[in-house]
């Protein structure tokens, strides 16, 4: 190239960083929608909410919910995709649609990596092995050796085929070498009538529907799937340290935005989300809703997306599911 060619060139580009900055500088200016893919009512709902009303009062401009519901997770997340990348759509982000649904789906209508940036986790849910109190295994050492000796017999709840319980099941039958039979529920209050009635004497589950029982007694946690323990369950081990070591299943949430989004205001929102995943009121409110607040930087939060994608590809590869 010449050199008015490149100095051509050099201009574009600090006109286009002075564009950016520009805009970074006076965002927000007005609403901004933060979509979740799920009806009104459930986790990722719920965490969005605590998310939008903290960041509304942090961002001086109304931060909506937008409920699109559909396809699994899919629709919603498909239209942030495809949304201008100028901070004012962003997702609530979840293991589900940001690591399992592009793998498990014929047809998702987005690649996490290629289509979003994310701007930060803010909170991490264990799955648990939950126990009738009649089921005689303790520990996750116990489990695997009774479920040896029951070789096909044992059956183990699980949520919907493609949810994190299900896989999170999966990956246990795979990593232990046991052979048990999964059994999909529709819905987690299913399942959880099932396990309570004794028709199912054990299941991977995640937390909040089971706490007021576990505290009661009517259920056990064996053990939880992350690689730290719950806050709220302290005696209750990991998978990980009782009986199979690197086992890791966990289900995070984030905040993501349209890529292409300017990192400037990746950047503000990330400054101003940080503080709110720390703040008492929040931490208490994330760990009511069974989940371990989780904070980190927009690149810590591209690799996060990254790992679980493809820990969770290979597991759906090897199963050969697919949904259409």
């Amino acid at each position: 190239m010449t050199r008015a060619a490149w100095a051509a060139l050099a201009g574009l580009v600090a006109f286009g960083l002075g564009v950016n900055l520009a805009h970074a500088q006076s965002y927000p200016a007005r609403t901004i929608t933060l979509v979740v893919p799920y009806p009104p009512g459930g986790g990722v709902d719920a965490m969005a909410r605590l998310v939008s009303e903290k960041l509304t009062n942090a961002l001086g401009q109304q931060v909506v919910v937008d409920n699109r519901g559909g396809g699994g997770g899919n629709i919603g997340t498909r239209a942030v995709a495809k949304a201008a990348p100028d901070g004012y759509t962003l997702l609530l982000g979840h293991t589900a649609t940001l690591a399992i649904n592009p793998s498990l789906y014929s047809n998702a209508g987005y690649d996490p990596r290629r289509d979003f940036s994310g701007i930060g986790l803010i909170a991490s849910m264990p799955v648990a092995l939950i126990a009738h109190p009649s089921f005689p295994a303790k520990t996750v050492r116990d489990f695997i050796a009774y479920a040896k000796a029951q070789t096909g017999k044992l059956n183990v709840g699980s949520s919907a085929i493609g949810t994190g319980s299900y896989l999170s099941a999966e990956l246990f039958r795979s990593m232990a070498g046991i052979d048990m039979q999964i059994v999909p529920y529709k819905g987690t209050a299913p399942l959880m009538n099932d396990l309570l009635g004794g028709h199912v004497p054990v299941a991977f589950g995640v937390l909040p529907p089971a706490m007021g029982n576990l505290e009661s007694g009517n259920l056990r946690a064996i053990a939880v799937t992350g690689l730290k323990r719950f806050s709220l369950l302290p005696d209750v081990p990991t998978v990980d340290e009782s009986g199979l070591p690197g086992f890791d299943a966990v289900l995070h949430y984030g905040l993501v935005a349209p890529k292409g989004t300017p990192q400037p205001i990746i950047d503000r929102l990330n400054k101003e989300l940080r503080p709110i995943v720390a703040a008492a009121d929040v931490r208490q409110r994330i760990t009511a809703e069974g989940g371990d607040p989780l904070a980190s930087g927009p690149a810590e939060h591209d690799q996060d997306i990254a790992r679980d994608g493809e820990k969770w590809a290979d597991l759906i590869k090897k199963l050969n599911l697919k949904v259409e």
